[in-house]
């Protein structure tokens, strides 16, 4: 057992966090375009995304987490988070957050005692405003800096923890994408405008080695999570202090010509397939022929990664209900994973 302390500071005061883990899985590094553990054997992560703690409080996390490693074979969980429940900052709860950070380390420690890797993704922020606007944008914003100082000294150096930075980044520039800058973001449907400040990726990534936190760290490419060009194109992450970066990429059927905007960065740097999955209408799109593309390029590369999504209600959906029925997606993911265990 270990034990880690840390230490959050939330509107001027500081809560004291003392979680308890249980011995997890190896301690994974970046080493070329491979993770590895310390005794030098490659590792491939397969895994899913369990959403609704971004949305709300989690009500299913727990048996999605039981059913996950259980029966489909697991070894990694991308878990979407929102830095405004991180602190409290919604109407669900009126605790300052405790009851979902406590969901959230709950969540850890029970897949790492079965020796599953958990990725915390900074999925919706808030532009810049405290409970408000919550949900996806271009960019992380000024708070998401505190998020990260939080979360990287509550779960630094746990072997099971990896930190997501940001779910989906879209909507601006390479040098903005990593250096930060001027964000001007509108909505035009709901008829609204802002303007806020993202620190940039490298600024959340030193965040996090400020913090002591060694862990991991995934940075989500532009064109929501697609397009990693730009990595190739000198504007990678630096990581001298840490234990290396893996480049996120979200593949759907309308994200197109994959050998231009993905393949160069796996033929370079780590790459993590974060989301894929088919159209969303399963009833009228057969999913075959993309799942079947998309699993032979995943092992062609030899690439990690988890499908979205785990929730019956977040489409494309793996399962059809909470009894866990899969769907016609979820057939050939769930014969994907547990193959994965067999090798």
């Amino acid at each position: 057992m270990r034990t880690i302390m840390a230490f959050l500071t939330m509107t001027g005061f500081l809560i004291h966090i003392a979680a308890v883990y249980p011995a997890g899985p190896p301690l994974l590094k970046v080493e070329g375009k491979q993770l590895k553990t310390p005794d030098g054997k490659a590792v491939r992560l397969r895994g899913v995304n369990i959403p609704s703690l971004e949305w709300g409080q989690g009500e299913h996390v727990f048996d999605s987490l039981r059913v996950a490693i259980d029966d489909w074979g697991v070894n990694l969980i991308r878990l979407p988070l929102a830095q405004d429940r991180w602190f409290g900052h919604t109407w669900e709860k009126k605790d300052e957050g405790k009851s979902y950070r406590e969901t959230v380390r709950d969540f850890v420690r029970r897949a790492a005692a079965k020796r599953c890797y958990v990725i915390l993704d900074l999925h919706w922020s808030n532009a810049g405003r405290w409970g408000q606007h919550i949900g996806q944008h271009q960019m992380p914003d000024d708070n998401s800096v505190a998020f990260w100082q939080d979360v990287a000294a509550a779960f630094a150096n746990h072997s099971a923890v990896l930190f997501g930075l940001y779910n989906e980044p879209y909507g601006v520039s390479w040098p903005i994408w990593r250096d930060g800058g001027t964000v001007v973001e509108e909505d035009k449907k709901a008829g609204r405008k802002w303007e806020y400040h993202t620190p940039g990726l490298q600024k959340l990534l030193d965040v996090c080695r400020a913090a002591g936190a060694k862990n991991i760290v995934l940075a989500g490419g532009l064109d929501w999570g697609y397009d990693l060009s730009g990595v190739v194109q000198g504007h990678a992450l630096h990581d001298p202090k840490g234990n290396g970066v893996v480049y996120d990429t979200h593949i759907y059927p309308w994200k197109k010509d994959w050998d231009r905007w993905v393949t160069p960065t796996v033929k370079k740097y780590a790459v993590f397939v974060g989301e894929f999955g088919p159209d969303y209408d399963l009833d009228k799109k057969d999913p075959k022929k993309f799942l079947s593309e998309i699993l032979s390029y995943l092992d062609k590369y030899e690439l990690s990664w988890t499908a979205w999504c785990m929730h019956p209600g977040a489409k494309p959906c793996l399962i059809k209900d909470w009894k866990y029925t899969l769907t016609p997606f979820g057939e050939p993911v769930v014969k994907a994973l547990r193959a994965g265990v067999r090798r």
